[in-house]
């Protein structure tokens, strides 16, 4: 029996990595040679609760980890038609019959082989070209999540959009905006380096929320405007939340003019209070964005076009060997943006 080492929950706040059967394809499948892997904040998560807490009697089991994956074909299925060894492929974790990748499902892509079940190209897998290397390629999930939230906003080119919180949703929705052609993004985050990295993919001008004030520096970018009760707001016409955090919602009503948008992208914490009365007074429009529904290969060859650009959002490619330092960069706040695990003989 062959098999493979993949890497699932452990302990609290502890990842395993476990020797496990190595998948073989079906007449329909192909098995795919992980790369490289990113890490998600959703990964990070079942680490701190020690895996899923999604069962019918809550009881917490292990979970395969990893849902951001780049790799190469190593066997095709015999009823496999449009798929050959050697095609370097990027997958959609929502586009297997077993369940999702890496997030409750059977399979976990932090692996060193994946399975693709009923392997067809723009349904589950998109292949790319030979120049984009893996650990780029490897941000294709993450980005289309963050295209989503551009498509939900529907910003144009006249808008003036702020985006709070610089992690790698964040910096992808910078640039989907800046490479939709909108005039003016603003990103707000209170990590200085982040900030940094938000100007060099794009940015027009950023905000460190620890040291100036939103609202007031809103103003000064965007221009004066209005509430409906005449009240003076900030010019913004959309606000994204790729943060999370209960501040950045009350500081988007407290700028928000009459009729602006909020798109809300970001897994959101707890909070004790909405301001609805400051959401009524500027027509403010709340609207969610989750997951990918048709962007998910919608992204890949503007990912490669512009992989330059995308790479400067890799903060940290650790090899497979040390996949537990990965996690602990991962799960230390401030501590890295984006981390990415590589597998041996990347290229």
């Amino acid at each position: 029996m062959a098999t493979m080492k993949s890497v699932q929950t452990g302990a609290k706040n502890e990842i395993a990595v476990v020797e496990i059967e190595r998948p073989v394809p079906g007449p329909q499948d192909v098995l795919v040679r992980i790369r490289a892997c990113g890490i998600c904040g959703t990964d990070t998560f079942f680490v701190q609760v020690g895996g899923t807490p999604y069962t019918p009697d809550g009881e917490v089991v292990p979970l395969p980890l990893g849902h951001e994956p780049a790799g190469e074909v190593v066997e095709v299925g015999a009823e496999v038609t449009d798929l050959k060894v050697g095609d370097r492929v990027v997958v959609n974790p929502q586009g297997v019959p077993s369940g999702i990748i890496g997030c409750g499902g059977e399979h976990g892509a932090m692996s060193e082989y994946l399975l693709i079940e009923n392997a067809e190209i723009g349904t589950s897998v998109a292949v790319f070209p030979d120049d984009v290397p893996f650990d780029v390629a490897a941000l294709n999930e993450p980005m289309a999540v963050a295209r989503h939230c551009v498509n939900r906003s529907e910003a144009g080119p006249a808008d003036k959009v702020v985006v709070f919180g610089a992690g790698p949703i964040g910096l992808g929705t910078t640039i989907w905006l800046k490479l939709r052609g909108v005039e003016h993004v603003v990103v707000v985050d209170i990590i200085p380096e982040r900030l940094e990295t938000a100007l060099a993919v794009g940015a027009d001008a950023v905000v460190n929320s620890a040291k100036e004030d939103v609202t007031e520096r809103l103003a000064e970018l965007h221009g004066q405007a209005a509430n409906a009760l005449g009240q003076p707001r900030a010019g913004t016409d959309i606000y994204i939340d790729a943060a999370g955090a209960p501040a950045v919602f009350q500081a988007a009503v407290d700028s928000a003019k009459w009729k602006a948008k909020m798109v809300m992208v970001a897994v959101q914490k707890k909070s004790d209070a909405i301001d609805l009365g400051g959401m009524l007074r500027s027509e403010l429009t709340l609207i969610a964005s989750q997951g990918y529904p048709t962007e998910i290969f919608e992204v890949t060859p503007e990912l490669a076009e512009h992989q330059e650009r995308f790479a400067r959002l890799i903060s940290h490619r650790v090899p497979f060997s040390e996949v537990d330092r990965a996690f602990e960069l991962a799960l230390t706040p401030g501590a890295a943006e984006k981390v990415v695990v590589t597998f041996d003989d990347q290229t």
